[in-house]
This record gives structure tokens, sequence and C-alpha cells, in this order.
């Protein structure tokens, strides 16, 4: 048993985000939506053949959009201080077009950025510690439990595994071979964003350990060398994908017969580490308002209208605590409050356009960029969504690329290039749902309700 230890083109590219994936976790090519949903199960895709390298964008390889051009910026565990926040907010302002848009790892997009900009965007970016390695920035997508420390629940703060691992990953050359998409995920033991498929997951556990997960694999190590291993892990998958010779930039598109060997890995790395079971997971956003502390602290918790926030709104989240966590679901936690000021920052917060509650109409509603900015879009997403608050959440597509839906059973909601939509729930027990003309409101409260 381990001794115990404290824990220490004009057309946007994927958003970095997920595809829609089939069952057994592999990603979906060239199978439109209309072909798996005729048959309501989906076919095995081939295996993934990638010809190409990783163009995903950053904050120095920024991507032409049909809105100017579009730079993503990595934030690892979504933590920001008060000072960045006030720094996306002038940049939003001065180089893009006002507005900070949000993703499903918990990064920010800047849109509409001029083809002079990128110089002056980057030196901000430097002087405010959020470009710590021009070589590294893309590699750098790691989400983390945004209550982690907060409410009393797993396992303490996840900042010491953050600060870490952020570290290694920029102090080594040969993380730079990693895709801009390669996931890191540290959960503090509650299983929320170990449920959100990233390629290397960390759990935290009792008595001082954690877990890595690989795939299917998944060993218990010692808390303190756990961003280690999650370094060797990435390592190890990198000479998977090199032996299977396919391209994979993630862990889920390698071939069958070519796993990750993680015990090996963490063995010649010197990582004590031993089998374990999976720990279960079910990716769960945090609901908008207060979370207590159990030293009587308040964290608020907000959430911005389909995942964008002007400058101004960026600006009033800053709080006593000196920090703002972005979540894995395009929302907001802010810690440091007294039960007083955490209801008072929470009606100001409400006043400035955010979502505030679990019942108001905005909840659970996501759409991708859509018309005008993206060029494979067949509609305008963003105009179309509608507010119905529902068990489950529901993501807007432009196109059947889906980007940046979410992860678990939701609701899909997608353009078509006969100018209608198509409803679906997609996830554990995936369907169609009837949209009869007219009533596509109808269709989509249903689908989110569970009825349909």
């Amino acid at each position: 048993m381990l001794a115990a230890m404290p824990p220490p083109s004009s057309t946007p590219p994927n958003q970095g985000e997920p595809r829609i994936e089939d069952p057994l976790g592999a990603v979906v090519h060239d199978v439109r939506a209309t072909d798996r949903d005729a048959t309501r199960a989906p076919a095995r895709p081939a295996p993934v053949v990638r010809g190409r390298g990783d163009a995903c964008p950053g904050a120095l390889r920024l991507h032409g959009a049909d809105d100017g051009k579009l730079a993503r910026l990595r934030l690892p565990g979504g933590i920001l201080t008060n000072r960045q926040v006030e720094a996306l907010a002038v940049a939003a302002e001065r180089y893009g077009d006002g507005h900070l848009g949000i993703t499903s790892r918990g990064n920010a997009e800047l849109r509409g950025i001029g083809d002079s900009c990128g110089t002056g965007l980057a030196e901000l970016l430097r002087h405010t510690a959020l470009l710590p390695s021009e070589r590294h920035e893309r590699i750098r997508n790691i989400v983390a439990s945004p209550l982690a420390g907060l409410d009393g629940l797993g396992h303490g703060t996840l900042h010491p595994w953050l600060r870490e691992l952020d570290t290694l990953l920029c102090g080594r050359d040969w993380t730079t071979a990693l895709s801009g998409r390669f996931l890191f995920a540290l959960d503090d033991g509650r299983g929320d964003v170990a449920g959100l498929g990233a390629d290397v997951t960390l759990l935290a556990q009792a008595e001082g350990t954690a877990v890595v997960r690989v795939g299917a694999s998944a060993l218990r190590v010692a808390a303190a060398d756990a961003p280690r291993a999650a370094l060797e892990a990435a390592r190890a998958f990198l000479a998977t994908a090199a032996a299977a010779d396919t391209g994979a930039w993630r862990v889920r598109e390698l071939p069958p017969g070519h796993e990750v060997a993680l015990a090996d890995a963490l063995a010649h790395a010197g990582i004590p580490a031993e089998p374990t079971p999976v720990p279960d997971a079910h990716a769960t956003a945090p609901e908008p308002g207060t979370a207590a502390a159990p030293d009587g602290t308040y964290a608020v918790i907000v959430a911005p209208v389909l995942g964008r926030v002007t400058s101004a709104q960026l600006r009033a989240l800053a709080g006593p605590g000196g920090e703002v966590r972005i979540t894995p679901w395009r929302g907001f936690v802010l810690p440091g409050f007294d039960e007083r000021a955490a209801h008072e920052k929470l009606r100001q917060l409400d006043d400035a356009g955010f979502i505030t509650t679990p019942d108001a109409p905005w909840t659970g509603v996501g759409a991708c960029t859509g018309r005008p900015g993206c060029a494979k879009a067949l509609a305008d997403v963003r105009r179309d969504a509608l507010p119905d608050p529902g068990a489950l959440p529901v993501h807007w597509s432009g196109c059947e690329r889906r980007c940046g839906h979410p992860h678990g059973d939701w609701v899909d909601v997608t353009a078509t290039p006969d100018g209608h939509y198509t409803v679906a729930v997609r996830g554990a027990r995936e369907h169609q749902v009837p949209v009869v003309e007219g009533e596509l409101a109808a269709a989509v409260a249903a689908a989110r309700s569970g009825l349909a």
C-alpha cells in the first residue's frame, strides 16, 4: 500500500472542443448525424487517420474567421487573478470585438481581431503572466474541479497540482509535440471534471493518494507524484501514437491494439503505482448561486448567456478573493465572500446580465459561433437559440460538427441546409425528437424535460 502523503481557412476549427462520439469513445469522422439517426445506432467509424498537423489556434497562432482573426487563450484550471481579468477586458476592447468567449475547456477566445493586432495582444498577455511560454501556450489544456477547496467537498485545493503540471508542461521540449486538443483533467475527487473525456485524468483520493487515468487504465499513486505521473502519461501517449503512425491527436483516436502503457511509463519514471478501480465520474456543472465553505466563506457562481461576456461584464466579476475561476461549463466561480457580500454580489451580477439561478431561462443553453462568424454554419444559432430551462443542457449547432457540445446527456439542436433544425437527445439513450413545423420550441422543451 502506498504511504499517505499530503496533497501538495475562413472557417474556425473545432473550437478545441469535442465532436459527437460513438458509445465506444471514438471520434466520428465522415458519418453524418442524419445517417446515424436513421438507424438509431451509430456505426463504428473507421480508425482515425490524420494526414496533417494540428491547426488549433492559440494566443500567437491566430485563426482567420469570417468575423476577423480568432485567438484562443489557454487558462490552466480556468484560474485568473483580478489583474488578469482586467487584462482580458482590455484585450477584448483594444484588439477584439469587445467580448470574450468561454470554451467548454474553461479557456477564453477573442474574436474580431484586426490583422495588425496580434503583436499588441501577445505583449499584453506576456505582461500579465497569461503567456508564460510562447512554444508551449497551445498545449496548456488543463481543466480542474471549479469548486475545489471552496465547498467542503472533494479533497481540498488543486492549486499545487495545477502549478506543478503547468510548470512541467512548459519546461519540457518534447511536450510541444502534444496536440492543442490533448486535455488534462484535475479532479478533486468529486468526479465532476473526470467525466469530461480528458486524455489524462488525475483524481484526488483520501489518505494523500491520487488516481491517474488514461483510457481504460487507472493506477493509484501518491498525491505528491500525481502531476509528474500525468506528464509521464502524456509522454507515453506520444510514444504510442508514433508507433501507431496514424497521426492521433488524442488517446481515444489511437487504433485498436495501441493502448498507452501507463504502468510501464510510471515504472520507468520511478513513480510507485498500483492498480485501482476507476472511480465514478459524472460531468456536473456547479449550479448558479452561492456555495458555502466550512470556514464560513462563500463563493459566488454565475454564467454568461451563451458563453460570451462583454468587457464590462468581465470587470464586474472582480471580487475580494482576488481570483476568478472559469468553469468547463462556461461559468464563473468567485471565491472569498462573506454571506452578506456573496448575496449582494450575486444581485449585482444579475443586474449585469449574468445567469444567477438554476431556474433562470438561459441556464444550460449553449451555442456554437454560428453565422456570421463561421463560414460553415448554416444558421445564426445565437439569434435562434431559445431561453427555456430544463433538466438536460441544450446546445445549438450551426452545422454537423457541433463544436463545443456538452458531455453526458444533452439535447442537440442542429441547423440543416434547408433552413430548419433537427432535435435529438444525445448520451446514454440517443434518439431523434420529432419537430412539427413551427413548433421547434416545443420540441426542444420536451427533449430537455425528458418527455420526448
